[in-house]
């Protein structure tokens, strides 16, 4: 099997146990062999700087095109922290409140009785419109982007509920920051979030001239029964997407418009180093600061209080944008029963595991181009694969 492996020379002198540090890099390995993924890309980092980045398999359906560490991934919902920071940075700089309401920005969202809806709400999946549907080539055609917006209706009062929101509200989010900032939200990431932290790797809106080096994305596995969700109180809406529009990913129109609840394409190791800034003061090593400590505090806090999900029957446990580990059901949010319950980040289709744990340190990343179809398989994964990373902090 093909391999890119990265290792820092002396990961101990970063409170890295080399001998742990090696195990989640060959559990990694094993998920290409053993689970029919075509590639896997993994980033451990520690102090702002990466300890592990390595890849294995292939970026390809035919094994043809070797996976590398220079080779990028669809992040798909790993997506929404970065997009959900962008919005951070208005709400430091005061040209966004949580507690406004969304029409206040964007009057043509107010239709169909929406005028409830607040910043808060778009962010902690509470908004009220789940499923409501976008098409991403719409996006760059004003009057049909306002327009979709405005069909919108709710299916129950915002700030109610808690209800995994896969693509709608992060678009919302889009407007308001090319509202409010008054340029483009892709530009605004870029510029705001990705050159400050000197993550060249970070695209949301693929440039031209990259495409070779991005993985497609394979539909792998079969789903599970009902049944078997059930024995287990899992519950997977079905109107959360199907096979081809998750696929659609691998569409370079699609790429290039970058859709900010699931369109991101970076590496492992840029979103590592990501969650790194987010862990030390909201910058990189001698670079500026992105974000202020006090919009940290806030972000990083559940704001849901005792909403449960529903697709798992437990706390949703939710900060702005961010998935918090807090309680002891914290598995069911992609982290390890050992990560701590400051813990925080966002999981992604298929099994893309991110995280950044306060309490040793560290940010953890999996990506692979295998879209999974069995969500327990997937899940078992993501927890084998974050428990093998928190034990890598030594000591």
């Amino acid at each position: 099997m093909n391999a890119d492996r990265w290792i820092a020379e002396s990961p101990q002198e970063r409170g890295i146990d080399p001998e742990k540090l090696a195990v989640l890099v060959d559990r990694a390995a094993a998920a290409v062999r053993r689970d029919g993924l075509p590639s896997a890309q993994l980033a451990l980092a520690r102090g702002g700087e990466l300890v592990a980045f390595c890849t294995f398999g292939s970026a390809d359906r035919e094994g043809r095109r070797p996976a590398s560490n220079d080779t990028l991934y669809a992040a798909f919902s790993t997506t929404k922290a970065v997009m959900a920071s962008a919005a951070w940075i208005l709400l430091q700089e005061g040209r966004l409140r949580l507690d406004e309401c969304v029409a206040d920005a964007i009057p043509e969202f107010a239709a169909n009785g929406k005028q409830s809806v607040r910043v808060e709400h778009l962010l902690t999946h509470t908004a009220g419109f789940p499923y409501a549907r976008f098409d991403p080539l719409e996006w760059d055609d004003r009057e049909k982007r306002l327009a979709r917006f405005s069909s919108w209706r709710l299916d129950w009062e915002p700030g109610s509920r808690f209800e995994y929101h896969p693509t709608s509200s992060m678009w919302v989010v889009a407007e308001l920051i090319e509202r409010r900032a008054g340029v483009d939200y892709r530009a605004f990431v870029r510029d705001r979030i990705a050159r400050p932290l000197g993550l060249a790797d970070l695209h949301l809106g693929l440039p031209p001239g990259l495409e070779g080096r991005v993985a497609e994305v394979v539909l792998v596995g079969s789903p599970p029964s009902p049944e078997k969700l059930a024995a287990v109180g899992l519950r997977i809406p079905g109107d959360v997407g199907d096979d081809a529009s998750i696929e659609s990913i691998n569409r370079p129109e699609h790429r290039a418009v970058g859709a900010p609840g699931g369109g991101g394409i970076w590496s492992a190791g840029d979103l590592a180093l990501f969650y790194q800034a987010l862990l030390h003061d909201g910058r990189a090593p001698g670079g500026p600061v992105v974000w202020k400590p006090e919009v940290m505090a806030a972000a990083l806090r559940i704001q849901t209080g005792a909403l449960l999900d529903p697709m798992v029957g437990q706390l949703a446990n939710r900060g702005l944008g961010v998935v918090i580990a807090g309680d002891a059901t914290r598995m069911y949010r992609s982290f390890a029963p050992t990560n701590s319950p400051a813990a925080f980040g966002h999981a992604g289709a298929g099994g893309q595991v991110a995280w950044a744990d306060p309490a040793i340190g560290l940010s953890f990343v999996f990506f692979t181009n295998g879209m999974d179809r069995d969500p327990l398989r997937m899940g078992a994964r993501g927890i084998a694969l974050s428990k093998c990373a928190v034990a890598c902090a030594a000591g």
